[in-house]
């Protein structure tokens, strides 16, 4: 579907981006995936989509993957007052390298000036839009941390000597993935992702409960992002990026499926 502007719809997602925009909004959705693909998302996928779904070779991964796609249609559709198979997905070039096949997403139908990002675990998925140029997104199923974590090249030095003042448990498991939930919300917001990023110097202040803010610096340019920390399901951890300023320090809206909570 390619919506004109003479179109009621270009124009109520129009309506619906400027609004969000111009307060600086996010609206994040989270569900829990089924164990099998569900039929009614597989109408709501495209072509290369529902090739990636039949290459997984395990069931619950191609569901999960079936869904995310689906659920992130079905959010946006609700949104800009869109069929939920008239919602088109693309992807942006990546910054880095100038590839398109693993760049950031990006919204092709309705056309908005807004951005988005989407990350799933275990047991959870998560989607965002949002106001202003990049925003990133990172979920991650907390578990066991081995005691080499102190020790991993991929933290900073504060970082590091944070989880060794922690004793093993579920303190410092939290902790653990407060910080890579972090990071890679940033790295995804940027567009780079985890490639040619230097994880040990993106420092993510997790003794702070935040908002906190990170800056990151890649090939001589730096920015700067908020990074909060989002509580949606219990045993799993997800951070938000958004640039810093004004331009996107709006509220975060959360939605959920009520019938896939625990």
């Amino acid at each position: 579907m390619a919506l004109r502007e003479e179109d009621p719809a270009h124009g109520a997602a129009m309506a619906a981006a400027g609004a969000l925009g111009a307060q600086g909004e996010a609206h994040v959705w989270w569900w829990r995936p089924p164990e099998q693909t569900d039929p009614a998302d597989l109408p709501l996928l495209d072509t290369e989509e529902f090739r990636r779904a039949l290459s997984l070779p395990a069931e619950r991964d191609a569901a999960a993957f079936v869904r995310s796609r689906a659920a992130a249609r079905r959010a946006l559709g609700a949104l800009f007052a869109l069929e939920p198979r008239d919602i088109a997905l693309g992807r942006d070039d990546c910054p880095g390298c100038g590839d398109a096949s693993h760049g950031p997403p990006r919204l092709v139908v309705p056309s908005v000036p807004l951005a988005l990002s989407m990350s799933r675990t275990n047991g959870c998925g998560v989607f965002v839009l949002g106001a202003g140029p990049a925003i990133g997104i990172d979920a991650e199923a907390l578990r066991p941390v081995r005691g080499s974590a102190t020790t991993d090249p991929d933290l900073t030095p504060a970082e590091r000597a944070h989880l060794g003042a922690l004793p093993p448990g579920p303190g410092r498991d939290a902790a653990f993935h407060r910080i890579w939930t972090r990071k890679e919300a940033v790295v995804k917001a940027t567009g780079l992702g985890l490639s040619g990023v230097e994880l040990g110097l993106l420092e993510t202040h997790p003794a702070r409960s935040g908002p906190v803010r990170v800056t990151h610096t890649h090939r001589g340019r730096t920015t700067a992002w908020t990074v909060e920390d989002l509580p949606v399901f219990e045993g799993v951890a997800v951070a938000l990026a958004r640039p810093a300023g004004p331009a996107a320090h709006g509220p975060v809206h959360h939605h959920t499926d009520r019938t896939t909570a625990p």
